[in-house]
């Protein structure tokens, strides 16, 4: 299978591009009815807030007639298992119609969909919080039947937080489903505590390594042992007296006050704690992960989605994110297939051209060999007046994407000020940042729009524009912008970058892209990932005689 990334309704693309039972694992991580507005916050790459931010969703949820006509399939489609239906109108009644009960009616049907998708072997991690856990548990339940749950998952996402009245929330909910008791499960491991390794590795080399002292006699093992004398104590021992002789070359075994032989067990050696259902080991995004961080205001860490991957999915894994934001599910997949033989295959969905662009831009930094196809972007001059048609602010965020330009400000809370983005370019040679400010129209355009854009242009004090336009520019509007002027190119002399540039979305989807002075530094690239050689610890070869001693 291709690595796809899907732009638009998660609904209608489940039903209409994801077969059955192909999918070996599902992380979602929906809006969770917080009744709150999440912004991407747009860092320069000195690490600092920029003043834009955008809004990258409403998680506000009404009962509208959308939400209606969703309750009414759930409620009377023969498709629907008579028991979801049944606790759609026991949660209506209980409720009422109001936006708990939007969020539920929206959350059950794309779960039904994603339980189809999904392979008998296959495994669903839904990431939520308390505000609606309870009640996508009794969802979940009904769905994939209450003897599929395995956990609810409490991750620890932040160390402290004030609340007016109560206990700080700190964590979120993880909840664990399967499609049946045939399924893929990994052994995973996790750090020991702190307080545990203070307690236990109690003894250092006087290299600094750590190690606790382990039992060297067969007393109670299961198979028995190897009975012989070792330096005066004779004993049943685990170990066969060749590798007990290896074991004291190598300095890894330890005497008592009485002389019993005990041995070595390191902890850069040890596999860790089997993993539990309350995750404190894995922190949250912070301001000093500058090298993560992409502004996104609900982005997971790499490592929760690592973990989730590597237990319950193999190499060759199809993994799905339906709600995919950022792309941090999508981002551990490409991780953790380097230098992988077997390729996981990843399938992310978003309904913004925002969180879509961002995906992309992460991938490509981060993974420049990664082979994806994006499905639902414009491809072509109709397509994209069919968005122009559909969702004016999709088209524009998907328009600024072709030039490399961040969107500027949110237009649904007010006026753009006639600017609907920004491209910031650093001079090389005074290390200073200048800005291009774009202007994007999907309708009729003529003259006078530039005229306007010029005196935007002045009001902001900025040397130069670009002007995007839907249709074909007139004969007079190319004139007007002339007018403006234009400035050599310091980095090529022989070269004039006209003051407002005027594009088509038929020249830009051709591959025409806007004359600059310097270097576009607009977005904050992910760091490029490499693969990271394997590190050999001193005396690794324990491992076997771990193997003896089980």
């Amino acid at each position: 299978m291709t690595n796809k990334l899907y732009y638009g309704d998660n609904l209608y693309v489940l039903r209409k591009y994801i077969p059955d039972n192909s999918v070996d694992l599902i992380y979602l991580d929906p809006p969770f009815n917080s009744q709150a507005t999440y912004n991407v916050l747009f860092e320069e790459e000195s690490g600092e807030k920029s003043q834009s931010q955008i809004e990258a969703f409403e998680d506000f949820w009404t009962w509208d007639d959308d939400a209606q006509k969703t309750f009414e399939y759930l409620t009377t489609d023969k498709n629907v298992p008579a028991n979801v239906t049944d606790l759609i109108l026991a949660l209506e009644r209980l409720l009422g119609k109001n936006s708990m009960s939007a969020y539920l009616v929206m959350m059950s049907v794309r779960l039904i969909e994603l339980r189809r998708v999904l392979k008998p072997t296959g495994s669903l991690y839904l990431h939520c919080d308390p505000t609606a856990s309870h009640f996508l548990k009794i969802v979940l339940d009904s769905i994939f039947g209450v003897q599929n749950f395995r956990n609810e998952i409490i991750w620890k996402r932040t160390s402290g937080h004030s609340d007016a009245i109560g206990f700080g929330c700190i964590h979120d909910v993880i909840l664990f489903y399967t499609r049946s008791d045939k399924v893929i499960w990994n052994d995973t491991r996790q750090e020991y505590d702190k307080e545990y390794v203070e307690a236990y590795y109690r003894y250092s080399d006087p290299d600094g390594r750590k190690w606790m002292s382990g039992d060297a006699s067969a007393s109670g093992l299961q198979g028995g042992g190897y009975e012989y004398e070792w330096k005066g104590v004779k004993r049943i021992w685990r170990f066969p007296i060749d590798t007990m002789r290896k074991l004291d070359t190598e300095g890894r075994i330890f005497y008592t006050k009485n002389g019993i032989p005990r041995v070595k067990r390191y902890l850069d050696e040890s596999e860790g704690l089997p993993a539990q259902d309350l995750w404190t080991d894995i922190e949250a995004l912070r301001s000093w992960h500058k090298n993560e961080r992409l502004g996104y205001q609900t982005q997971k860490p790499v490592a929760l989605l690592e973990r989730i991957i590597k237990a319950s999915s193999k190499n060759d894994a199809v993994i799905l994110d339906p709600f995919c934001g950022c792309g941090t599910t999508i981002d551990a997949v490409e991780k953790l297939n380097l230098g992988s033989e077997a390729k996981r295959t990843w399938i992310g969905i978003d309904i913004t051209h925002l969180a879509i662009n961002l995906i992309k831009r992460r991938i490509r930094d981060k993974y420049p060999n990664a082979n994806f196809e994006v499905i639902g972007e414009p491809k072509d001059l109709q397509s994209a007046i069919q968005l122009a048609h559909n969702d004016r602010y999709q088209f524009e965020w998907w328009a600024l994407s072709l030039i490399d330009a961040r969107p500027i400000n949110d237009k649904k809370k007010g006026s753009d000020r006639g600017i609907d983005g920004i491209i910031y370019l650093l001079d090389p040679n005074t290390k200073t940042t200048k800005s291009v400010l774009v202007q994007v129209k999907s309708g009729h355009v003529n003259s006078s729009y530039i005229r306007d854009f010029k005196g935007t242009l002045e009001r902001e004090k900025a040397k130069f524009g670009v002007f995007i336009t839907l249709e074909e520019p007139t004969k007079d509007m190319k004139e007007e912008a002339l007018t403006y002027g234009s400035e050599l190119a310091p980095l090529n002399n022989e070269e004039r970058v006209p003051r407002i540039q005027i594009l088509t979305i038929k020249e830009l989807l051709e591959g025409t892209k806007p004359k600059v002075l310097y270097v576009n530094i607009s977005y904050k690239k992910a760091r490029h990932e490499k693969e990271k050689k394997s590190k050999r610890v001193i005396g690794k070869k324990v491992g076997k005689y771990k193997k003896l001693a089980v």
